[in-house]
């Protein structure tokens, strides 16, 4: 059975519902922005929004994709570091709830937390204290954490930190693992370019892309931009939103069309995207199908609030895949 191991910023998401956009002039926070805080921010944002209606989940892009593919029935893992406080503790027990295995690395930092604070009209604005996520650290990387796992899937936000990347994929190829690297957001991007053309090339097997990404990475458009991407990769993945997403590996090319739904958060939906991508993959379906699974996951996570679907809508997901051509 084919076993997915992914590396990210381990964080907990705090959604919150706010009830007028007062508290974003009170903190600075430009409203539809992400911002980062210190701890003493962070604090002080969570008193001044405890009476506020709030759901808790694990976050962070590779987390997020763990997540689906746990959701799926893939046999997952997730690395990363916490802190020894409630919310690490909250991190490794909803990991172990999805039937995830927690490979977590504890600091004496807080814990990384993202404070998502929703306007009456939806928009989001996000206040995230990194914490202890950002001192996972190549040291605390070994071979035999890799053994027995199939993909390694990682998110474009590790870049920054380029030896425990490096340390990360080498490690992975060593063990024979396909890599897989989420490019996450365009302007780590274009500060770390170079790095990942030479990642890309040496040890990426599947690449995703929005085309923000792929243009940064490329300076071409998305049709152009899968091109180059699929010349340094085994699969390229380009998704272009509304308009749905490029795959190409070889000569086999694909466009696939978005599903209709209803948006209402769009959080995750990248994220969801390679769940369903690699679940796809981890099944030896064709490259087509596995675009249309991600695109149903990318499509129904949309339809809610957070990256994260509930029972019900898992159920409208799995029957939902059942019935692709």
């Amino acid at each position: 059975m084919t076993k997915i191991l992914g590396m990210g910023n381990a964080l907990v998401d705090i959604m919150t519902k706010l009830d007028h956009d007062g508290i974003l002039d009170k903190f600075s926070l430009p409203k539809g922005s992400m911002q980062l805080v210190d701890i003493d921010k962070s604090d002080k944002l969570l008193f001044e929004s405890k009476h506020l209606e709030k759901q808790l989940t694990s976050g962070g892009s590779a987390a997020n994709t763990i997540h689906g593919l746990a959701k799926l029935g893939i046999e997952t893992a997730f690395m990363g570091k916490v802190g020894k406080d409630e919310f690490g503790e909250f991190f490794h027990n909803d990991l172990k709830n999805s039937k995830i295995i927690p490979v977590l690395f504890f600091s004496k930092s807080h814990s990384g937390r993202v404070v998502a604070l929703i306007s009456k009209d939806s928009e989001r604005t996000f206040a995230t204290h990194l914490g202890a996520a950002i001192e996972l650290s190549a040291d605390d990387l070994k071979s035999e954490l890799f053994n027995g796992y199939n993909y390694f899937h990682i998110e474009g936000f590790l870049v920054q930190n380029h030896e425990l990347l490096h340390k990360s994929v080498q490690l992975a190829k060593d063990n024979n693992l396909m890599v897989s690297l989420d490019l996450a957001s365009y302007n780590v991007v274009e500060d770390n370019l170079e790095f990942l053309k030479t990642i890309l090339i040496k040890y990426v097997d599947i690449v995703f892309a929005n085309e923000d990404e792929a243009r940064a990475f490329t300076g071409k458009e998305p049709e152009e931009a899968l091109e180059i991407l699929s010349e340094l990769c085994e699969i390229a993945v380009v998704k272009t939103g509304s308009k749905g997403s490029l795959i190409k590996k070889g000569k086999e090319k694909h466009k696939i069309d978005v599903i209709k739904v209803k948006s209402f958060d769009t959080t995750g939906a990248g994220d969801l995207y390679a769940s369903g991508f690699l679940f796809g993959l981890s099944k030896n379906y064709p490259l087509k199908k596995c675009g249309k699974i991600g695109t149903i996951l990318a499509g129904k996570v949309i339809e809610i609030l957070g990256a994260k679907m509930d029972d019900k809508k898992w159920e409208e997901v799995k029957a939902m895949i059942e019935n692709i051509d």
